[in-house]
């Protein structure tokens, strides 16, 4: 058997391909087990780079919540400050990067920045664009991912726009070519570049993704089962990548969230140094 965040790391992973630069943003630990899982399975010549740090790495350490610069800045080949990255290396290297967006519309613009009421008094303030603003007008391999799959997050429009999609303004690259969830994978094939339900994941219908989704879905007409993680896959996730399970953590909320994020510092602290 396996978790839905382990499914989740997987399809992330699964779209990887070997020589590829990946970048990573901050508190991401979906996409940081799935590139890891990448680099041990079918991409061992992966090379990172990370707003942790602004590190380059080609090398792998298991996940870390306390000491989550571990990966990046103990195994780093160079670093370099947040507007070079941005400014210079991202639009030279354009890199494939998964955002989490707070709001994504049929076209894959999407809002990190806040939701409902106003800039000045919204209901919910996100954490920010940083550099999302600045990296997705130009770059031809943005990849979305989405925890828990709602209405709320699936939107027919958005309250903000920090990432720039599939939009008639575009000069240069593309909007997002792939979103998974945790109900479903999907791609922008659709017509003007539309959000396109292509596998739905084990035990969950269509039906019940358009439920969860905002706006009318366009489905593939090969529409199938989300092939689920081999057993080497789980084990990787499990014993190598991420022992402590800091992946989950996307997927909770509230309470639960309070109560993994304990377990793990508690964990973290009696592990040996």
């Amino acid at each position: 058997m396996y978790t839905i965040d382990e499914l989740i790391c997987v399809c992330i992973s699964r779209q990887i391909e070997d020589g590829e630069l990946v970048a990573q943003g901050m508190a991401t630990p979906l996409v940081a087990a799935g590139y890891l899982l990448a680099k041990l399975t079918h991409a061992p010549n992966l090379t990172f780079i990370s707003a942790i740090g602004q590190t380059f790495c080609q090398e792998f350490a298991p996940l870390g919540l306390a000491t989550v610069e571990n990966l990046w800045l103990n195994n780093g080949l160079f670093s370099i400050n947040f507007i070079t990255g941005v400014c210079d290396f991202l639009p030279r290297y354009r890199p494939k990067e998964f955002f989490r967006p707070g709001q994504v519309d049929p076209f894959g613009n999407f809002n990190n920045v806040f939701m409902g009421g106003s800039y000045e008094k919204p209901r919910l303030r996100l954490p920010g664009s940083a550099g999302i603003p600045d990296v997705t007008v130009f770059e031809e391999h943005v990849c979305l991912y989405v925890p828990r799959h709602g209405r709320h997050t699936f939107v027919p429009q958005l309250d903000f726009r920090s990432g720039l999609g599939h939009a008639p303004e575009r000069s240069q690259g593309s909007g997002p070519v792939y979103l998974v969830s945790d109900l479903g994978q999907f791609d922008f094939g659709g017509e003007n570049g539309r959000l396109h339900l292509t596998t739905h994941h084990p035990g969950i219908t269509p039906k019940r993704i358009q439920a969860k989704t905002g706006f009318p879905l366009e489905v593939a007409p090969d529409l199938h089962e989300t092939e689920p993680p081999t057993a080497e896959e789980i084990q990787l996730l499990r014993e190598k990548i991420d022992p402590l399970g800091i992946r989950t953590l996307e997927t909770l909320r509230g309470a639960h969230r309070k109560a993994k994020l304990r377990q793990i510092l508690a964990a973290e602290k009696a592990q040996p140094s």
